[in-house]
């Protein structure tokens, strides 16, 4: 196998990025796996992941850019399928299925939307740039997750 080959087959996720409709989306389901291992693994591992996939999607990101015409071309799914466990690294309980549902749709939700200062990041271009943008995302929704579990447990322990 070619490493122009490879580097298509991880960057559009194994071909979930050619999809007319909702690429992103469904590359991140790639993610989905990747979150629940994590969640089973020690902090150093966690912590190493979030390098790894960092520099890693940065790289293929960055390759994948000049070879698809430039930009964050839609067919560009290794930074959505890599940054959506960092959406759940934080949550040392088992994870349920709801609640990895509820943060794949808040994840999505960001990564679309792209609140402040999501825009600024992307126009540093490149793989970084790529790459960072969904690792704000992946922030921003794990902050909304915490919160949202903050109040939800405040709520239930008020109430016996």
């Amino acid at each position: 196998m070619s490493i122009e080959t490879l580097i298509f087959l991880v960057s559009t996720g194994f071909g979930l990025g050619l999809s007319p409709v909702m690429p992103g989306t469904l590359g991140s389901l790639l993610g989905l796996p990747l979150a629940l291992w994590l969640a089973t693994q020690r902090k150093l591992v966690r912590l190493g992941y979030v390098v790894a996939a960092f520099i890693a999607s940065a790289w293929v990101s960055q390759i994948a850019s000049r070879q698809y015409g430039g930009g964050d071309a839609q067919l560009i799914v290794i930074d959505e399928y890599l940054a959506f466990p960092l959406t759940l690294i934080f949550f040392k309980e088992r994870l349920r299925i709801l609640f990895v549902a509820l943060a794949f749709i808040v994840y999505r939700a960001f990564d679309i939307l792209k609140p402040f200062p999501i825009p600024q990041v992307e126009v540093i271009g490149g793989g970084i740039g790529i790459a960072l943008d969904d690792v704000l995302a992946a922030a921003y929704a794990a902050a909304l997750l915490a919160l949202m579990r903050w109040v939800w447990l405040r709520r239930t322990s008020d109430h016996p």
